[in-house]
């Protein structure tokens, strides 16, 4: 097993080799395309790649599959709940239109539910289910190994925007359990979607629910941290933005409105929650002004 830590632009990606299968599970994101290319294949030698298999269909996290597949003709599992919306490619119910991000189209070869077994470099993996950052989503655990890959589902400190709250749908209940199963599995180490792997299970666990309390507590804490989140990760892609722009890219991407006019209704418009955007990545050090441009600034 070979973990491969991205920038946050991408998820992390995670090759599995031995006697079956070769496998990586997930595949970062469209921007990141040669990168991900140029690591598989510098750890792959002359192996092909027999299969990729998708945490959750999340830009970041399947944006390689397309180039993957058409390098090494892999096949490509996804969470079974997202068969239909990959099958039409509906980009709507795929979330990439409403985010305002980017995949290239791929299809499935076949799909994993949750309570499904893997062998994933020479030992048996079990799929579980993990609702609550994404609907379908998925973690990987490895009894004999103690070893959970748990997507965004829980990092060192904290986990994913809650998106089916943003939609006025249950999400903050389903993280929660979420997070109870992790800890239910008494891992000894776990590799996030993003971030270092640790072994410090239970204080990143303390954190995690910690954080639900805060934002469970205020419903709107989420809906502010999504649209932060959604800025920054345009800024990672472009790096710099007009920001004059701003506002109108807030404007075009549908999760956006849908956000101001759901949970911020303070602002009467896209450009007042742009500007708001703005101010608190650069107060935060996520971002700076450089004349009229907006600027990534990593933290």
């Amino acid at each position: 097993m070979q973990v491969f830590e991205r920038g946050w632009l991408s998820s992390n990606n995670v090759l599995f080799t031995g006697p079956g299968d070769t496998t990586l599970i997930d595949s970062g994101y469209k921007t990141h395309v040669p990168q991900t290319l140029a690591l598989v294949g510098h750890a792959l030698g002359e192996r092909p790649l027999a299969r990729i298999i998708n945490t959750h269909l999340h830009s970041d996290h399947c944006g390689g599959n397309a180039a993957l597949k058409a390098r090494y003709g892999c096949r490509i599992g996804i969470p079974v709940a997202e068969a239909a919306s990959v099958a039409a490619w509906d980009e709507d119910a795929l979330s990439f239109k409403a985010t305002g991000q980017q995949c290239e189209p791929f299809g499935a070869d076949f799909t994993v539910a949750p309570g499904d077994e893997l062998e994933l470099g020479g030992q048996l993996w079990q799929a579980l289910g993990a609702p609550g950052h994404h609907p379908h989503s998925l973690i990987f655990f490895c009894p004999s190994e103690g070893i959970v890959i748990s997507a965004d589902a829980l990092w060192r400190n904290g986990f994913g925007v809650i998106f089916p709250e943003l939609d006025g749908e249950s999400g903050f209940l389903e993280a929660r359990a979420t997070l109870d199963l992790i800890d239910s599995l008494d891992a000894r180490l776990v590799i996030p979607g993003h971030g270092a792997m640790f072994t410090d299970v239970q204080p990143a666990l303390k954190r995690a629910f910690t954080r639900m309390d805060f934002l469970e507590a205020d419903p709107l804490r989420n809906a502010e941290n999504a649209v932060k989140v959604i800025l920054k990760f345009l800024l990672l892609e472009r790096q710099r933005i007009r920001l004059a722009q701003v506002a109108d890219m807030f404007a075009s991407i549908p999760v956006l409105d849908k956000v101001r006019g759901r949970a911020l209704q303070r602002f009467e418009t896209s450009a007042q929650m742009a500007d708001w955007a703005v101010q608190s990545l650069v107060r935060a050090g996520a971002a700076k002004r450089d004349g009229e441009d907006l600027v990534n600034s990593d933290l």
